[in-house]
């Protein structure tokens, strides 16, 4: 069918009209200009989609381009993929991704969370990789909200029914609490697979007269214009775009996971991508853009759920389970056999034509023998025709007021009050075990995991190569960022979390490899919001340049904002993957036996700013990051590697939220011992137990290792560090007092937030 006159029958928009979808007045001139014309409304909504910033990135662009993104494992260019993808050697990858789904989790939790996990299992497969292990990283409200309760459960919940039921287990992540997340709380998941390298598959298109089929479930209305509901601040009209809170099936998943993989191991398939945001229109246009060739597509053949959808309903819907597969011609009984196989919907909906005269390929979209759209797949896409801007940032006022804070205007912790803070802490949702949200995933389908009975700061994996069945290697993996450290200090508080993520993988035995980012703040056009925004990426850049790990893509996530609560904090969310290459490496966090030396290596710092203890015992709410010195963590990171290659230390637990204390409790109580320690009185009491300074890892170190373990570290590595005491049966002792029993410990910190969420 030959593209003549296109209409949509419905009355060309105006400026309003395009003010309404979320597009600028000076974007609609450009769309203008672009097509020569004045667009249709079918026209305009797909612009008005693919420009939004969920999906063109169009405020962010400029400066992840500055991120580092090469290194010699990188077997995908960053964001230019469904996911990211690293060479772990012998001939197998690892494809890896964390994507948010905050604004529909605020106002649908469960379906919200669900299909964000679904999503980005997606993302995994359209690889060519079959998932292994999820992870996620949510931030709630007040825990004490009726509403902030609501939202957990229903995310909780979510996140639980479809991990369990596509049967992927959820290896660990972390849940934070801050009034700032009230009105939006932050759902981001991870998923990571694994993939033989000289099988994975892309998301391209090209060859003319190829075959374009959808794939998976049907189409239906729901998650029409997500993307552009994404891209806006939640108000108090939010809860009337329910409608664009998609609808996830994760046993309609399970079956397109084994199909997809199935048709691209018959090596027919020129291209695949999932359907997320955006959805069709998203799907054929990246893949046209990146191939360099046009698309004719027929709405009518797209198998839908509700008769009567108009077109543009149908390009933009964001049904979940959906796929967009590019066939070799001739091969299309190959692929239909095997959807029959899986009983899915395999309709072939197009084809694929050679680029114009004077473009790189276009799309021409049908429907009732119409065309209805017309529109440049170049022009649509990030790195294409979308608009790049560089946005005004500054300075906001509280940043300077931030680094007044003076430690000397807080009273040091007195010894009869060790316990009082010590019960505070370890029932504070924010330390306490997050046992009653990862009691309802499935940590174990698939029995690969390592660290369900061994504790460790990361989350292990065992990969399972059906080549090889004595395979010993394992992926480490592990999200990490505290946002209030970030709102302090963008820059630094950046750095820090992609420095405690290298620091969880270094102290599980891991090499740090690379890095997946979801980035997380309020309205870009605020000059405040957007200055964090850009300290954020500078700090995040420093950090994987010095750790060598470079960012394979990822999520950014605007508008995480409210008229009531304002911008949440800054939240660069960093998943990081390491391998381990041996498993005698793998080192777990708790202590393994009465008489263990307890050492702290690292710099002690007197030290309290942005901690746990200030900020909510104290109740201190202004002040800096933490102490932090990114050439100090690197040191510190080499040092713990050498003491595991050698088998020198018997546990290793990295110093975070908390402080010392918590660090202590969390390497006593899996086993039911206690410690006894002395703090130095070169230090604070607080600052030297409850600070969070960064760069410092605490080990124990069996008798007859010890004077290994300081040759090792005086002599040969110059590392700082401390004899604290010892591992004890029972109880946890400082400076000879008994602040706490290891079984009051324990009740505290393993119920306290299933008490609070009951």
């Amino acid at each position: 069918m030959a593209p003549t006159e296109v209409t949509d029958g419905n009355v060309l928009p105006t400026v309003e009209t395009a003010r309404k979808l979320g597009v600028l007045p000076e974007e609609f001139e450009k769309i203008k200009e672009i097509l020569g014309r004045d667009p249709n409304f079918t026209e305009l909504s797909i612009f008005s989609v693919m420009w939004s910033e969920h999906c063109s990135y169009k405020n962010s662009i400029v400066w992840l381009k500055t991120l580092p993104r090469d290194s010699d494992r990188m077997l995908a260019k960053a964001g230019e993929e469904n996911a990211g993808l690293v060479d772990i050697g012998d001939g197998l990858a690892c494809s890896f991704k964390i994507e948010s789904h905050n604004h529909p989790s605020a106002l649908e939790p469960y379906q919200g969370a669900a299909t964000g996990v679904g999503g980005i299992n997606r993302d995994i497969f359209t690889m060519g990789a079959r998932p292994i292990a999820q992870l996620n990283s949510l931030r709630f409200g007040n825990p004490n909200l009726p509403k902030t309760k609501w939202l957990v459960k229903g995310v909780v919940k979510g996140i639980g029914d479809y991990g369990n039921a596509f049967g992927i287990p959820t290896v660990g992540g972390e849940v934070f609490f801050d009034e700032c997340y009230n009105t939006n709380p932050l759902v981001n998941a991870f998923s990571a697979g694994i993939v033989e390298v000289d099988k994975v598959a892309k998301a391209t298109s090209y060859g003319v007269g190829n075959p374009v089929f959808i794939v998976g479930s049907a189409t239906g209305k729901d998650g029409i214009h997500g993307a552009t509901f994404a891209s806006e601040d939640i108000s108090d009209k939010s809860n009337e775009k329910l409608p664009a809170v998609q609808v996830g099936d994760p046993f309609m998943e399970k079956l397109l996971l084994e199909a997809t993989l199935e048709i691209i191991a018959t090596g027919h398939v020129i291209g695949i991508q999932d359907m997320g945001a955006a959805g069709i229109i998203c799907s054929t246009s990246e893949m046209s853009a990146k191939g360099e060739h046009g698309m004719i597509i027929d709405l009518d053949k797209v198998p839908t759920r509700q008769a009567n959808m108009h077109g543009w309903e149908i390009l933009l819907s964001e049904s979940q389970e959906r796929m967009l597969v590019v066939v070799e011609k001739g091969k299309e009984d190959i692929i239909n056999a095997i959807f029959d196989k899986w009983d899915l919907h395999c309709a072939q909906i197009g084809e694929v034509v050679a680029p114009g005269p004077h473009d790189t390929g276009r799309l021409h979209f049908y429907q009732h023998g119409q065309l209805i759209a017309d529109v440049p797949a170049h022009d649509l896409v990030l790195g294409g025709g979308a608009p790049q801007y560089h946005r005004e940032y500054r300075e906001p006022a509280y940043y300077q007021q931030f680094k007044q804070f003076d430690s000397n205007q807080v009273p040091d912790v007195a010894a009869d009050e060790l316990t009082a803070v010590a019960k505070h802490l370890l029932s504070h949702p924010n330390i306490a075990s997050k046992k009653w949200v990862y009691e309802q995933y499935d940590s174990m389908v698939g029995t690969a995991n390592r660290s369900t009975n061994r504790p460790s700061d990361a989350a292990l994996v065992r990969i399972r190569d059906a080549k090889h069945p004595n395979y010993k290697k394992g992926i480490a993996m592990t999200v990490d960022c505290n946002s209030r450290y970030v709102n302090a200090d963008p820059f630094v508080g950046a750095q820090i979390a992609v420095s405690e993520a290298a620091r969880n993988l270094t102290c599980t035995g891991a090499e740090p490899l690379a890095v997946t980012n979801n980035l997380n703040f309020g309205n870009p056009y605020v000059p405040e919001v957007y200055w964090q925004f850009v300290q954020a990426v500078k700090g995040m850049g420093a950090a994987c340049l010095k750790f060598a790990t470079p960012v394979t893509g990822g999520n950014v996530s605007f508008y995480n904002q409210s008229s009531d609560d304002g911008p949440v904090f800054p939240t660069p969310t960093i998943g990081m993957i390491g391998l381990v290459e041996n498993p005698e490496h793998q080192m777990t966090l708790d202590f393994k036996a009465e008489g263990d030396l307890i050492y702290l290596v690292g710099p002690p710092q007197n030290d309290i700013a942005s901690s746990e203890y200030l900020y909510s015992y104290r109740g201190v709410k202004q002040s800096p990051a933490p102490a932090f010195n990114l050439d100090e963590e690197y040191t510190l990171h080499q040092s713990i590697k050498q003491l595991i290659a050698q088998g020198v230390i018997a546990s290793a637990h990295d110093v975070s939220d908390g402080g010392l204390f918590v660090a202590l409790a969390e390497s006593a109580m899996p086993r039911g011992l206690g410690f006894s320690i002395s703090t130095d009185d070169n230090f604070r009491t607080d600052a030297y137990l409850f600070g969070e300074a960064q760069s410092r890892v605490l080990v124990s170190v069996k008798p007859e290792q010890q004077g290994t373990f300081q040759q090792l570290l005086g002599a040969e590595l110059k590392t700082e560090h401390a004899l604290l005491g010892t591992v004890t049966a029972e109880g946890f002792v400082v400076n000879g007092q008994t602040v706490l029993s290891t079984a009051d410990a324990k009740d505290l910190y393993d119920n306290s937030l299933g008490r609070l969420m009951a």
